[in-house]
């Protein structure tokens, strides 16, 4: 059975950035729970996958399927896992950076009041505390934190993600044959790629590419490197926007031909290519 869901009342202190979020990519819808976290139909609580156990391998044998038939291939163990990470921490980076970026205010989710149904797009929180600047109306509601200025609250975005995602990471680790760095790469290409796309989504690239430039200007730890943007020359002279990831999905290792134009292993020549072309 699943337990019933309820949509965050108004007065919730990130439901309108989680409706704006939905109405801009409807691939993710995110409710809130109060007594209970859903269960069953295919949810999944993020401390199950922080455990590292049963939980995980169900999650991962559902990636291992899915490469089979999109790939008609297996792929090697580390790069399901890699795949499988990628597909929970995308989503759960924006329940933090989205409310940040659209009203600066900054939910705390430890890894039991987070679940996830990948099937259906759906993620289900509870947000008992929060962070937000002094002149927020917010800042009187029960659980606010209330930091000093804008670059605080940077640091409670920083700090808030690394809370999440550094006991997943955890739970992943051992599948994933990489070390603390290489998975706090990940982390940080989530956390960018994530906001990136929804700031393009909402009409506010520049102030989203601004935004990250500021929350990871590099040497944050645990992350690694910083939001990596750059432009290059397009061949009628226009800036073309793109970024250097600090890891690598391993895609390459099903398609060798299709690599993300992010990728550290695509040249700025290909990227040209693929940013210029017209369908």
């Amino acid at each position: 059975m699943t337990s019933a869901l309820a949509a965050p009342p108004a007065t919730h202190p990130v439901a309108a950035a989680y409706a704006r979020l939905s109405e801009v990519f409807p691939g993710l819808q995110v409710t809130a729970w109060d007594a209970a976290p859903p269960t069953g139909d295919g949810w999944v609580c993020a401390a199950g996958l922080a455990a590292g156990g049963e939980t995980l391998d169900t999650f991962l044998a559902w990636d291992d399927a899915q490469i089979v038939r999109d790939y008609g291939q297996r792929a090697r163990p580390d790069v399901i896992a890699g795949f499988a990470l990628h597909r929970y921490a995308w989503p759960a980076c924006l329940l933090i950076t989205i409310p940040w970026f659209l009203h600066r205010r900054v939910p705390y989710l430890p890894v039991q009041d987070v679940s996830f149904q990948r099937e259906l797009g759906r993620m289900a929180v509870r947000v008992s505390s929060f962070g937000c600047l002094p002149d927020d109306p917010a800042a009187a509601l029960p659980g606010a934190r209330v930091v000093r200025d804008e670059e605080a609250l940077r640091a409670e975005v920083r700090s808030a993600v690394a809370a999440h995602l550094g006991p997943v990471l955890e739970g992943f680790r051992s599948r994933m044959r990489r070390g603390p760095r290489a998975l706090w790469g990940m982390a940080s290409d989530e956390i960018v790629e994530g906001l990136w796309y929804l700031g393009h989504l909402l009409g506010e690239e520049p102030r989203a590419v601004a935004a990250l430039q500021r929350l990871l200007p590099g040497a944050t730890a645990p992350y690694v490197g910083s939001a990596g943007f750059r432009s290059l020359t397009g061949p009628d002279g226009a800036m073309l926007p793109t970024r250097d990831r600090a890891s690598c999905c391993m895609l390459y290792t099903l398609r060798p031909e299709d690599t993300c134009v992010t990728c550290p292993r695509t040249c700025d020549e290909d990227r040209i290519k693929r940013l210029t072309a017209t369908s």
